[in-house]
């Protein structure tokens, strides 16, 4: 099996109350949490393909981190990965290779490589019979953050473009298959192709309905302040229908539901 991973940030102490706020107690808590979850998935003869930013640790601290991981290990390098890689004592013969970018084949797929998202990437357009895409960019980097919102924007204006090419007779949308391996997303294990095109489906469905709950609850507000009048049960079976659909869909036991079908307006 090969899997997939990035921005681990082993030591990066910060990250536990800043930016990702991974609310561990500790580093050592953060590490040995990471390890156990990677190695419960991974084992001896997999791949495991590092996006970039595994570890902020000095060169002897990132060995022992390695030596404890299992599975082949191939690395992106990201931009805090210079700190052990530079370091003297840092072994790198744990890495089948160590690359700034490169493209690979899984299951029939092309895979481009980079710690950073590549906005247009290699590949991008080639489709199966099915118009199924078979190119997928996966990257890290962003993490959690104003950037994911960004690039996730781009996604979907790029796949609201219709396009046609010498060799199509309609126009089809534009293919954009970014997915951010982020370690939080996946919680903290690595995931194959298939589980990380899952992974980011759920996710960006999840962001869906959250912007589709802000909607409802503004209009909820909005009736509120106008003329129209409610009685306490009303409100109350109003509210306890909007939460349990809104739980059985943040538990991902739902497919994207618009603001139409969730609260029947």
């Amino acid at each position: 099996m090969r899997y997939y991973i990035a921005d681990c940030h082993f030591y990066h102490r910060n990250l536990l109350t800043e930016m990702d706020n991974r609310g561990f107690e500790s580093v050592e808590q953060m590490n040995e949490v990471m390890i156990e979850k990677w190695n419960k998935k991974v084992h001896a003869c997999d791949e495991v393909v590092i996006l970039g930013d595994l570890s902020l640790g000095s060169g002897q601290e990132t060995n022992q981190i390695l030596h404890r991981l299992k599975g082949k290990l191939y690395l992106i390098r990201g931009n805090h990965d210079d700190r052990y890689l530079k370091d003297k004592d840092f072994d790198a013969s744990r890495f089948v290779w160590i690359k700034d970018y490169a493209e690979i084949h899984d299951n029939k797929r092309k895979i481009v490589l980079m710690h950073y998202p590549v906005f247009c990437y290699n590949g991008q357009f080639r489709r199966g019979a099915d118009g199924t895409p078979l190119t997928y960019m996966l990257h890290g980097h962003i993490h959690k953050t104003e950037d994911q919102v960004l690039v996730d924007r781009f996604c979907a204006e790029t796949k609201a473009t219709m396009r046609k090419s010498a060799h199509q007779e309609t126009a089809q949308p534009v293919p954009c298959q970014m997915i951010n391996c982020f370690c939080m997303y996946s919680d903290y294990t690595p995931l194959t192709l298939e589980e990380w095109i899952e992974c980011d489906k759920k996710r960006r469905n999840q962001k869906k309905c959250s912007t589709e709950m802000l909607r409802a609850l503004e209009m909820f507000s909005d009736d509120f302040m106008s003329d129209r009048v409610f009685d306490s049960m009303e409100i109350r079976r109003a509210e306890e229908e909007m939460c349990s659909k809104a739980e059985i869909i943040a538990k991902g036991n739902a497919d994207y539901v618009t603001y139409e079908e969730v609260f029947g307006k």
